[in-house]
């Protein structure tokens, strides 16, 4: 073994260490003094090679299985299926997105370990360019983990990733619909009026659009004004909500509630369906009878992602009202601002929305909408200082 070679199912094969790591190349040869010397001679070269920092195993092997093994594009089709079991399938159908467009038609055929950060810079200033800077902080996160994935292999292995810093710019400002908008929306006449209550409906009460479409009747508490959340659909999967906190029941304002009246005239006598929804360990699938809130009217059945009622409904009928166009994920922008504006308790609209921190409240979501105020707060402000 010392001499570098060793018989292995009657020929031979060379072994050496390289990059921490026992490697062994099948040379086939049959084990002859004349061949044994000549091993012995090649795995010298190889160490003395790895010793000088000149050795290229692509060179000296190019038909190694470790080669093959060793491509950015073999490591992907590692990571990828290990993802499946991780993350829910909406997130794993925008990870293989990425990686089809952009990491393997670059990397798939290098070797993991001829990467540098400077190789991954100029990707992300030329190639990437084209992408916005969140979405090239995306791709460069999925190529990070690859290599984290490569690193438990090779553990003294480098991770070109690991320096590059993309920054972002700063989150847009919430753009919620006025008071003045919420009306015309509301008021202009339409033939498909369920989809119209769940505008109302989304403005009011403020759900994820996820959340509102998977909406069961068996959810719905009129009498105590009150809601279930615990469930979502995103690209045609229904799942567990997005958090343990998200699993929430919500007060029903007064024009949240009327919207689910209207709409109990038009769905509230459908018979249930059954479906599968994914739980959050995104393996785990329950059945579950389901009596949908909304549906699409042209269709008649459930929704099974919020881009199909953008498409169906919104879009146009956005345009007919003359609102200034913002997507229906606004309507959970809107119902935050309007309660903050209206001084609402910020620990309940917290709740309502799911989340726990203020902070996440004031920059995701809400925005004091002044235009709507009516000057309430100068008045109160008088009041405090005793000028009114």
């Amino acid at each position: 073994m010392a001499k570098g070679w060793e018989v292995h199912g009657g020929s031979l094969r060379v072994y050496f260490s390289y990059k921490g790591e026992l490697c062994r190349e099948p040379l086939g040869l049959d084990p002859t003094e004349e061949h044994q010397h000549y091993a012995e001679g090649l795995a010298a070269t190889i160490r003395h090679e790895i010793k000088q920092g000149t050795f290229d195993y692509s060179q000296r092997f190019p038909d190694s299985n470790k080669l093959k093994h060793n491509t950015v594009g073999a490591w992907l089709d590692l990571w990828l299926p290990i993802k499946e079991r991780q993350v829910a399938p909406s997130t794993i159908i925008g990870y293989r997105r990425w990686v089809e467009r952009h990491i393997r038609p670059k990397w798939g055929g290098v070797q993991a370990d001829r990467i540098d950060a400077l190789d991954v810079e100029a990707w992300t200033t030329t190639e990437l360019a084209v992408l916005s800077n969140k979405s090239i902080k995306e791709v460069l996160s999925i190529f990070n983990q690859v290599f984290v994935l490569y690193r438990q292999r090779n553990r003294s292995a480098f991770n070109p990733v690991e320096g590059v810093r993309v920054t972002l710019p700063d989150d847009e400002d919430p753009d919620p619909f006025s008071l003045d908008e919420i009306k015309t929306f509301l008021s202009t006449p339409t033939h498909r009026p369920g989809d119209l209550n769940y505008a109302a409906f989304a403005i009011w009460c403020g759900p994820r659009p996820s959340e509102a479409l998977a909406l069961g009747w068996d959810d719905v508490d009129l009498d105590n004004n009150l809601l279930l959340i615990r469930r979502a659909v995103v690209l045609q999967v229904y799942k567990a909500t997005k958090t343990k906190r998200s699993k929430r029941v919500v007060d029903l304002v007064k024009p949240a509630r009327e919207a689910l009246q209207r709409q109990f005239e038009l769905t509230g006598h459908l018979p249930p369906i059954e479906i599968d929804v994914l739980q959050r360990d995104n393996r785990t699938v329950r059945k579950e009878r389901f009596r949908p809130v909304f549906i699409n009217q042209a269709t008649g059945r459930p929704y099974l992602d919020i881009k199909q009622y953008r498409k169906s409904f919104w879009e146009r009928h956005i345009e007919k009202t003359g609102v200034r166009y913002r997507g229906p994920s606004n309507c959970r922008h809107t119902f935050a601002s309007q309660m903050l504006t209206a001084n609402a308790d910020k620990q309940w609209i917290l709740d309502q929305l799911g989340h726990t921190t203020e902070a996440m409240l004031r920059r995701k979501y809400s925005k004091y909408i002044r235009e709507d105020d009516r000057q309430s707060r100068v008045e109160r402000a008088n009041k405090a200082l005793g000028f009114d």
